[in-house]
């Protein structure tokens, strides 16, 4: 069905039906042609007329082999999908005074989001009078960070915007959260020499 839908986006050969057309490509002297004598040129070198730009003035084609064009295409979008990833975004909210079951059970969550794949933006909301307590609200943000340094590493500390103080995380890299051992340093041993006294002799006394 994908490859379906990209063979409708150009149109090739006879379905090409405008008067004239800009060739472009390695295997023509590029130009203006009559679309007859564009097919024709195709024809001739067992290649296919391939409408590329459709709504410029005329429409640009290409001389090349459609499967292979199509084979490109396709590549290309995988490419740019690739790129493009979308960035998931999991938040977590705690309250000024988070007991520490509703925090455990929270940063479980978290770890499970930096694990997949998603940063998570955790803030602690502030509603009322309890703004007052906002250096509270930051030492817990700065906690929650610090238990997860094994998962995901700080991108933004915390900062107050309105009524959230907000702190966001992003995951470590594949491997990254395991923290290689430390080369093993051999310490240098200490031989302890007992030296054991020579009798005195009658002549040394």
């Amino acid at each position: 069905m994908k490859n379906d839908s990209l063979k409708e986006q150009y149109r090739i050969n006879e379905r090409i039906r405008v008067r004239e057309v800009r060739l472009v490509g390695d295997n023509v002297e590029q130009g203006v042609y009559p679309t007859s004598q564009a097919l024709k040129m195709a024809e001739d070198q067992g290649l296919d007329l391939v409408e590329i730009s459709p709504n410029a003035a005329p429409p640009v084609c290409r001389i090349t082999d459609y499967q292979k064009f199509l084979y490109q295409q396709k590549k290309r979008q995988k490419e740019q999908k690739a790129k493009s990833v979308k960035v998931v975004v999991k938040e977590i909210r705690f309250g000024p005074q988070t007991d520490d079951h509703d925090y455990n059970f929270k940063l479980k969550h978290a770890k499970g989001f930096l694990e997949e794949g998603a940063k998570v933006k955790a803030y602690v909301f502030f509603k009322g009078r309890s703004i007052l307590f906002k250096e509270q609200g930051e030492v817990l943000l700065l906690r929650f960070a610090n238990d997860l340094e094994e998962f995901g590493k700080v991108e933004q500390l915390p900062v107050l915007e309105g009524k959230r103080m907000i702190i966001m995380l992003t995951p470590k890299k594949a491997g990254a959260a395991a923290v290689a051992p430390k080369p093993a340093v051999s310490k240098p041993v200490v031989k302890k020499v007992i030296v054991t006294p020579k009798p005195k002799t009658e002549e040394s006394e």
